[in-house]
């Protein structure tokens, strides 16, 4: 009997169709350079729709909401439906959780880390320079003003190099259950990631009010998790600034995943207690 896709597997197919589809709707008016330039950027995305990989979610989410500024452009409310829905999609739990887990070992199973509290504002600043002076770049091109776009072109190849490594390094903040226990995957929080190893773990449960746990979540939104220990454990806490974090005893943790269900169904299905 042929299994049926699980979420994962189907959001991965759906935005494949959805980004292939936005050359479709998407038509702009534009010189034959940036035309090039253009169907090049589309056709590496749809590379990364194909190769499930923390890189290529990266690439998605940078593209995505660039390609809802240029429906916008085209003026066509089919255009900017579709570029919207397919942001929607790129930017969900599941694809996301398809995506880290698509250079994980096969006896891994990795959950991402919700976006902390602080970089909210920073983190689409971060994405508007470093599609915003590409995109000036290629205006300026498009108006003959050669000198403009290359100030443009080189400030973009310079940002790109720092925002885009920036922005990747948040698609590789994640829980990651291994045969051994539990691991936390978080350079925002943490010096080093940590493995919590299974025999000392006491529970893996939704966070409650007033908890004593060590708060890892970064002021995240969303439900928290609590990890539980049946003893302390050494970690170094990140510290602004410093490249060495500040070295603490904690005997429970707390943290956001994307999907706090799933990876409460899968501490339970590696019999970890979830109570």
């Amino acid at each position: 009997m042929r299994r049926a896709l699980s979420t994962e597997q189907l959001v991965t197919w759906v935005t494949r169709a959805l980004w292939i589809g936005l050359a479709f709707t998407v038509a702009l008016d534009v010189s034959r350079p940036v035309a090039v330039v253009l169907w090049t950027a589309w056709a590496v995305v749809v590379v990364a729709t194909l190769v499930t990989h923390p890189v290529s979610l990266t690439a998605l989410r940078v593209a995505a909401p660039a390609s809802v500024l240029a429906a916008l452009a085209a003026a066509s409310p089919v255009a900017v439906g579709w570029a919207v829905g397919t942001a929607a999609v790129v930017y969900s739990p599941a694809l996301g959780l398809a995506h880290v887990n698509g250079s994980a070992y096969p006896n891994e199973r990795r959950f991402p880390l919700r976006l902390p509290g602080q970089l909210l504002f920073a983190a689409p600043l971060a994405w508007l320079l470093l599609v915003g002076v590409p995109a000036a770049a290629l205006v300026a091109a498009e108006r003959d003003a050669i000198a403009i776009s290359g100030v443009l072109g080189l400030a973009a190849v310079g940002l790109g190099v720092v925002l885009a490594r920036a922005l990747h390094r948040l698609s590789r903040r994640w829980l990651v259950f291994v045969p051994a226990g539990v691991v936390l995957h978080d350079h925002l929080a943490l010096a080093d990631p940590v493995l919590f190893v299974r025999q000392t773990v006491a529970h893996v449960a939704a966070a409650e009010e007033g908890t004593d746990a060590l708060d890892l979540t970064l002021a995240s939104p969303g439900l928290a998790l609590e990890l539980r220990l049946r003893e302390t454990t050494e970690l170094g806490r990140r510290v602004a600034g410093r490249a060495v974090g500040d070295a603490l005893s904690a005997d429970a943790v707390l943290f956001t995943p994307t999907r706090p269900g799933a990876v409460l169904r899968e501490a339970a299905a590696r019999r970890l207690p979830t109570a």
